[in-house]
């Protein structure tokens, strides 16, 4: 497992973890962060040919009634043409790419978990970032299995409790797997903060599960 940098905010301290796959959420949810899963090289390959190849469309909101475009793109893939309501907006699942497929499978070897679909977001530097928000949306179910691919540069990712306020941070690395599982969804937020020194683009894959039906493990 590579190197996981966990900032805890209560303490006011930087504490590197090296057993293994720890459980970043001190209690109600399990993140678990396997760091790189994929060879740099690897990695990069699978970067530049998502980069070039994906029809990224900027991401679209609807706040108070005002329809808003953000600079972040994003790409939805799935099994079928799932439709996927979040924000206010509802996008329709895209034929699987090799690429995806790859990966998909890499996620689902190291997880145990059958996913059906990939949000995708391609964030083109630090300026770019992601709100305080929850995945809890009625199409993904309860107690849902996330896993998260990062691809590119470094960002750092945070948790929040949704009750306590209390806070947890971690730097995600080039080719790593974050799972998010359990309770987490229902009891915590999690942002990707802006940051001016983050110079080059960043993709995430996320993993999902669309209901009907829940998360199968594999046998």
């Amino acid at each position: 497992m590579g190197l996981l940098y966990l900032y805890c905010k209560k303490n006011t301290a930087l504490m590197d973890l090296f057993t293994s796959d720890p459980n970043i959420l001190p209690y109600d949810g399990e993140v678990l962060y396997h760091g790189p899963i994929l060879p740099q090289e690897e990695a990069r390959m699978y970067y530049d040919t998502l980069l070039s190849t994906i029809p990224w469309q900027h991401d679209e909101a609807v706040i108070y009634g005002k329809r808003i475009v953000t600079k972040r793109k994003v790409a939805w893939y799935g099994d079928e043409k799932y439709a996927y309501t979040y924000s206010n907006t509802t996008k329709h699942a895209l034929p699987w790419t090799k690429e995806l497929l790859e990966l998909k499978a890499i996620a689902e070897k190291m997880t145990g978990i059958i996913f059906n679909s990939c949000l995708m977001n391609l964030y083109h530097d630090g300026n770019e970032g992601m709100a305080w928000h929850s995945d809890d949306e009625k199409a993904l179910g309860k107690d849902t299995v996330i896993a998260s691919i990062s691809l590119g540069a470094e960002r750092k990712f945070m948790f929040k409790h949704k009750k306590t306020g209390e806070k947890r941070e971690i730097i995600l690395q080039n080719g790593s797997l974050l799972v998010m599982k359990g309770a987490t969804q229902t009891n915590w937020l999690h942002r990707l903060p802006p940051s001016v020194k983050i110079k080059h683009p960043r993709i995430n894959l996320t993993f999902r599960t669309i209901v009907p039906g829940p998360a199968k493990t594999i046998p």
